[in-house]
C-alpha cells in the first residue's frame, strides 16, 4: 500500500451504504506522518509539498519568538518545558511541540526589556532596593524622565509579576511547527491565564 491518503473511498457513503473501490489511491490525495515536534537542540527537515512548495518540518525545537500582547513587545526566548496539551497528556509526557501547546519560556528577556523601558525591576524581592539601583548605572536625565513617563501607565498583572519571580513564563504555541519550521506564540494573560491555571491546579491534584 501507498501510506497515508486523504481519499474519503474507505468511508461508508452518507446514506450508510458500503462503497464499491475502483480507483487506486492517488498521490494528490497523499498525507504524509505527524511530525511530532519534540523539546531540543533546533532539528528542521525541509519537504517538498505539491506545486514544489517547501514546508519545514521542526524535529526538534528549544526556542522561538515570543509576544507579550498587552506590553506589545516580542522576544526570542527558550522553552523550558510543555506544561499542558488539550490534546492528550501524552503529548506534555514527551514534550511534545505542537500548535496551540502551553509552554513554560525564560522570562529574563521579558524582564530586561520591562526594566530598560520602564526603569522598573520586576521579579526580585523587594529589599533596600534603592541603594542598589544607585550603584549599578548612571542614567541621563533624559532616559530618566523617559522611563518615569511611561511607568505611569504601567500596570504589571499580579498573576504576571508572581510568574516573573520564578523566572518561567506560561505561554501559548501560536506557529505549526511541522508546518513552518516555528515554535512562535504569545504570552498567556487575563482570562486565558486563568483559565490554563485553573487546567495546571486541577491536573496537580489527580
Amino acid at each position: 500500500p501507498m501510506g497515508i491518503s486523504r481519499a474519503p473511498r474507505h468511508k461508508h457513503r452518507h446514506t450508510g451504504g458500503r462503497r464499491n473501490i475502483h480507483q487506486k489511491k492517488r498521490k494528490f490525495e497523499m498525507g504524509r506522518p505527524a511530525a511530532l515536534c519534540k523539546l531540543g537542540h533546533k532539528r528542521v527537515r525541509s519537504v517538498r509539498g505539491r506545486g514544489g512548495n517547501m514546508k519545514y518540518r521542526a524535529l526538534r525545537a528549544d526556542t522561538g519568538n515570543f509576544a507579550w500582547g498587552t506590553e506589545h513587545v516580542a522576544k526570542k526566548v527558550r522553552i523550558l518545558d510543555v506544561v499542558y496539551n488539550a490534546t492528550s497528556n501524552e503529548l506534555v509526557r514527551t514534550k511534545t511541540l505542537t500548535k496551540n501547546t502551553i509552554v513554560q519560556i525564560d522570562a529574563h528577556p521579558f524582564m530586561q526589556w520591562y526594566k530598560k523601558h520602564y526603569g522598573i525591576e520586576v521579579g526580585k524581592k523587594k529589599k533596600g532596593a534603592h541603594g542598589e539601583e544607585d550603584a549599578e548605572e548612571k542614567k541621563s536625565f533624559k532616559v530618566v524622565s523617559k522611563q518615569k513617563a511611561r511607568a505611569t501607565g504601567a500596570k504589571l498583572d499580579t498573576t504576571i509579576e508572581d510568574q516573573f519571580q520564578t523566572g518561567r513564563l506560561l505561554a501559548c504555541i501560536a506557529s505549526r511547527p511541522g508546518q513552518s519550521g516555528r515554535c512562535d506564540g504569545y504570552v498567556l494573560e487575563g482570562e486565558e491565564l486563568a483559565f490554563y491555571k485553573r487546567k495546571l491546579e486541577k491536573k496537580k491534584k489527580a
